[in-house]
């Protein structure tokens, strides 16, 4: 079985994640025996005829994108066509952002400054904002709600705890004051941290789609095959066999 994962971003080597990535896919690709080729996709060049080539769409970290109207795109293209779809860090706040204005109708979410200008330092509803704690080169623990779809992917890796630690390097978290927009929604905050800030999120009702303020990807870098990769591969490969 041969499927192919779209990496949204602007592709820089320097960056550790993006290193990580084709790492973390080719080692949960050699697990499930399967074939999957990635390719980087840069904001600029995000088209429904590119994307719909994919099984899969990965949002990636480091931001500022350089075009964000077409992160915005791949992540609702993704929802929209109930593709496999997986968010981390950057990509994470995007999708939150993507839900928040085109399903929401909340049109003036936006990401506020964080040390350069993300990109509107002067937003009038800073969605996703500056974290008091950055989580730079830190790990945390995260706990999950049990009933969630990422807990399944944790729990089928023999890890019967909802308690989980994972990696991070990120300054900027969802701004906790407008969580209420989501009560109700299809979008569930499935994880949060000690504080009871929120981490992950999924939307239940989709093949596959869930965003972690954390990198899973860095788990590659210690040689380990990470559940949610295994995860997103998985439903690539369901996306590939109900659509042949």
């Amino acid at each position: 079985m041969k499927i192919s994962i779209a990496l949204i971003g602007n592709h820089d080597e320097s960056v550790t994640a993006h290193r990580a990535i084709p790492l973390a896919i080719g080692l949960a690709a050699d697990a499930l025996q399967i074939d999957a080729t990635v390719e980087w996709v840069a904001t600029e060049s995000v088209s429904a005829e590119k994307l719909s080539q994919f099984h899969a769409i990965w949002s990636v970290p480091a931001s500022p994108y350089k075009n964000i109207d077409g992160a915005l795109t791949a992540i609702q293209f993704a929802r929209r066509n109930d593709i496999p779809f997986l968010g981390t860090c950057s990509g994470y706040q995007h999708a939150i952002l993507e839900f928040a204005q085109h399903v929401l109708g909340f049109e003036k979410a936006m990401i506020e400054k964080s040390g350069h200008v993300e990109h509107n330092p002067e937003t009038e509803m800073p969605l996703i904002s500056v974290l008091s704690n950055e989580l730079i080169e830190n790990s945390a623990e995260i706990t999950l709600a049990s009933e969630s779809q990422v807990a399944t992917y944790y729990q089928s890796r023999k890890n019967p705890s909802e308690k989980i630690t994972e990696d991070y390097h990120s300054s900027l978290g969802v701004n906790q004051d407008y969580l209420f927009i989501f009560d109700g929604s299809e979008l569930y905050f499935s994880g949060h941290d000690k504080s009871g800030a929120p981490k992950v999120f999924e939307i239940p009702q989709h093949r596959f789609f869930v965003g972690t303020a954390f990198q899973p990807e860095r788990s590659a870098l210690k040689e380990q095959v990470h559940p949610l990769i295994t995860g997103l591969l998985q439903a690539a490969v369901e996306m590939k066999i109900a659509t042949a």
